[in-house]
């Protein structure tokens, strides 16, 4: 549900934000006993906070070019032809390396989200975190963003994704495991079959809600 800690949550993860209280361990290094800029850069990152912090005039490629050194523009570290071409690369698993060339600030939601993940897969993470990447998405926009996803959790070699959102219907299928978060606790956690079910579902947020399974995606609605 909205204000449980979905987002806290991930940037604790992603490493933007010091938790108050409690240890946080990340790709096996512990928050406030490592190099927090270097751990950084092993998680990919992408949300809607993270693409208002980008100069809406930055070339697309450079927005994920500077996903090297944890950076959001170009000016402070030196990049070369080799750091261009994975950055292609990666607009490429995204399907938007037709952008490269553009500016930021020129592309659509739907396409900003793309760059966004283009940029949380090129350094080769270790992890891959999306906060409601879909929130400013039409249903058409919605749709491909998702079965973009789906593609990128079917291949083997691509790092592990942790998807927030409120809605069930933008669960892409081959995400495997889920966590339920209600007022900052957790509410249930483990196999998406275990977890995803219509009595927990009702629990976490306070409605009686039916839920549907078909050709992988989830359908809710109200009883």
């Amino acid at each position: 549900p909205n204000g449980c800690g979905k987002t806290t949550l991930v940037r604790v993860a992603s490493m933007w934000l010091h938790p108050s209280s409690g240890d946080v361990t990340v790709l096996g290094e512990r928050l406030g006993r490592t190099d927090v800029r270097r751990l950084r850069e092993r998680v990919g990152f992408a949300s809607a906070a993270m693409a208002d912090l980008l100069r809406p005039d930055i070339l697309v490629s450079d927005v994920v070019m500077t996903a090297r050194n944890a950076a959001l523009a170009p000016w402070w570290h030196e990049y070369d032809d080799a750091d261009h071409t994975l950055a292609i690369a990666a607009l490429t698993r995204a399907g938007v390396e037709l952008l490269a060339d553009r500016r930021f600030g020129t592309c659509s939601s739907g396409e900003r989200q793309r760059i966004l993940v283009a940029r949380a897969l090129s350094t080769d993470p270790g992890l891959v975190l999306l906060d409601e990447p879909t929130a400013a998405l039409d249903l058409a926009g919605r749709e491909q963003f998702v079965t973009m996803l789906t593609d990128l959790a079917a291949d083997p070699t691509n790092p592990p994704m942790a998807l927030v959102t409120h809605h069930v219907e933008e669960i892409p299928d081959g995400f495997t495991h889920a966590l339920l978060i209600k007022e900052g606790e957790t509410l249930a956690q483990g196999p998406m079959d275990d977890v995803l079910s219509a009595e927990l579902l009702s629990e976490c947020f306070g409605l009686s809600l039916s839920l549907e399974r078909r050709r992988g995606r989830f359908t809710a609605w109200a009883n």
